[in-house]
């Protein structure tokens, strides 16, 4: 019956779902949406990007540390959010796309339909003090070390280590940061 509706889901899902679920789902998407429109309404604007964006990721389900920015038109996923690990300090610029969810490719074969392919979910886990640059996606299982800096526009698909500079798409170390000099003992 889901089938006649149009709701197309992968074969090992249909057991999990049921009208009563697709219903409560569509209500829960819609509150989630106004939830992720109110993030980026003008009229609060002030006291968005470290007030009330991170209250509104915690409200979706985020673990949100303290002291976090948030840019304007972050987009995460709405029925997945509990998958985001923000930490301390960690700079989320404009643009940026969290998703906790990708297509499983691992069995997919010719003739397959990659619609009806099943989905693999994993969290999302941004460290103390790390920022991800203006217009970067970041995908599902990807951890962002502390004090890593994702550059603008980049796609991470793999783990990025502490003290590290990573850009591209796919997002690759350019640079490690280097420890800061001490002055006081120098020789001179």
């Amino acid at each position: 019956m889901l089938r006649a509706l149009g709701f197309n889901y992968p074969v090992e899902d249909y057991g999990d779902i049921s009208i009563w679920r697709v219903v409560k789902q569509f209500f829960m998407n819609w509150y989630h949406r106004l939830l992720i429109n109110s993030m980026n309404w003008s009229i609060i604007e002030p006291f968005n990007p470290r007030k009330l964006r991170p209250a509104t990721l915690r409200k979706l389900g985020a673990k949100v540390g303290r002291g976090v920015f948030v840019g304007d038109y972050v987009r995460v996923d709405l029925n997945h959010s509990d998958l985001l690990i923000i930490e301390d300090g960690v700079h989320i610029a404009g643009d940026v796309r969290l998703l906790c969810h990708k297509k499983d490719l691992s069995n997919y074969t010719k003739g397959d339909i990659y619609g009806m392919q099943p989905y693999k979910y994993g969290k999302i886990h941004l460290c103390k003090n790390c920022a991800i640059g203006t217009g970067s996606l970041v995908m599902s299982g990807v951890t962002v070390g502390e004090g890593a800096v994702v550059g603008a526009g980049s796609l991470v698909t793999k783990d990025i280590p502490a003290w590290t500079i990573a850009t591209g798409r796919p997002a690759k170390v350019v640079k490690h940061i280097p420890q800061k000099q001490d002055n006081e003992h120098s020789d001179i």
